[in-house]
């Protein structure tokens, strides 16, 4: 700011200095006549206030014309504002982006899919779940476990709670080996206590989730012991001195921790028949059953008119294998259907990756009687329930039409009863069967 008042001022002063002069000129000559009405006079020179005023005044108008100079404030006020402005236009920019990309994408009414969507089955409670609200229910189930078995519940927490499954490992040998030791030494104290600050009690189990409720559900209690050679007392897991029987049921309770699995929510399967129908082989799909974004959704639009093409190219079979195999996992799920002798259908959803021994159980469980039957896949391949293959690698993904025919032995006493079955699907799934659309 000052600098910029100095300039002010060297202006000013120049500009008050009268007319300019060549550098030859005598500095000494008397100033020019000025001719007025025919009459020459010398001009006299200004007073000094009249020299302040216009000082003054050229100062005044030179202001108006100079932008003014920003404080610190208004160039930090400026520079928010245009990096403000900047952000808003950027992430109107992105959202207009997406905006366009979704539009390219189709979107469908949910009325015309072929199931409503995926849904799973909580083990501890029965209730149904989305698949975002798998996890948020199952961990609530857990916590009010506590109350009727803190023990189980305790062990649940710790299988399911934690991601890193070698951490859950190493935790369940660290406490296997304090009750190992406990159970040896019932007498001694040093066995029964925890000290908290312990390097790997703190590395292996106080970081796992669940790990101090299943030592506390044991019988552990927190309390506050001296420690030999310090002034402060330290914080202890202590367990009082147990009977043979209190011991007995400890080493059971170990056993449970060590055979202990995540609480999994389980695929429903949303069983459902439909009557004989000319749609039998039209599937529409919601997102869900994609292991896709929308994005890539729309690249596989796009690619699907180059299908005619690929297929009309000479390639290899580790080629097919490898274009098979990332085709597969596109997909979480599938949805199979199973054409009956008499013409209905029976619909469920799977997981890509099941076996397909409970595609068998499946329909197994839609039958009023067990009798022994045959699955053809689409091409005419023969399903064999016992060989551990699963429903992708049999190209069952993410739909496809299945015949179910009886077995040989089956068919030749239906036959032997004038070519009239047995009655297939249970009372039940009749009584809700609908028609495709």
């Amino acid at each position: 700011m000052k600098k910029f008042f100095e300039d002010i001022k060297k202006d000013v002063k120049f500009k008050s200095a009268g007319p300019g002069k060549k550098l030859t000129e005598d500095s000494s000559s008397k100033p020019r006549a000025v001719q007025s009405s025919g009459t020459s006079k010398s001009r006299q020179t200004p007073t000094d206030g009249a020299q302040r005023a216009g000082a003054a005044a050229l100062a005044r108008i030179d202001q108006q014309h100079r932008p003014k100079a920003p404080t610190s404030q208004d160039a930090i006020r400026n520079q928010v504002k245009r990096e403000l402005e900047a952000e808003a236009a950027a992430a109107a920019e992105k959202l207009k982006a997406v905006a366009l990309e979704e539009s390219k994408v189709a979107v469908k009414d949910p009325s015309c899919f072929s199931v409503s969507g995926v849904y799973f089955t909580c083990p501890l409670t029965g209730a149904t779940l989305a698949k975002n609200e798998r996890e948020v229910h199952i961990k609530e189930a857990i916590f009010m476990r506590f109350e009727e078995d803190p023990v189980e519940a305790s062990i649940m927490m710790l299988h399911t709670f934690n991601k890193d499954r070698e951490k859950v490992k190493v935790a369940v040998d660290v406490i296997s080996k304090y009750i190992e030791n406990i159970c040896k030494n019932p007498t001694e104290e040093k066995y029964r206590k925890i000290k908290l600050s312990n390097k790997v009690f703190q590395e292996k189990v106080r970081n796992v989730d669940g790990s101090l409720e299943y030592l506390l559900a044991l019988g552990f209690e927190s309390v506050m012991l001296p420690v030999e050679g310090q002034e402060e007392s330290e914080e202890f897991l202590l367990l009082g001195e147990q009977s043979p029987e209190a011991l007995e049921e400890m080493r059971d309770r170990r056993d449970r921790l060590q055979r202990g699995e995540p609480v999994r929510a389980q695929l429903d399967r949303q069983m459902q028949a439909f009557r004989p129908s000319p749609n039998a082989t039209r599937f529409e799909l919601p997102p869900e059953f994609y292991n896709l974004t929308a994005e890539e959704l729309k690249k596989e639009q796009l690619q699907k008119s180059e299908v005619v093409e690929k297929n009309a190219m000479l390639r290899t079979k580790a080629m097919r294998e490898r274009e098979e195999q990332r085709e597969r996992r596109k997909y979480n799920y599938t949805l199979l259907r199973v054409r009956l002798p008499d013409g209905n259908l029976l619909q469920g959803t799977f997981l890509a990756w099941e076996r397909v021994a409970a595609l068998f159980q499946f329909v197994r469980e839609a039958l009023v009687d067990g009798w022994p039957f045959d699955l053809i896949a689409p091409g005419g391949l023969k399903l064999r329930e016992d060989e551990d293959v699963a429903l992708n690698e049999c190209s069952l993904v993410p739909t496809a039409l299945l015949t179910f025919s009886w077995d040989a032995a089956v068919q030749q006493d239906i036959a032997a009863a004038g070519g009239k079955g047995p009655a297939i699907l249970k009372p039940q799934l009749l009584e809700n069967i609908r028609t495709l659309s």
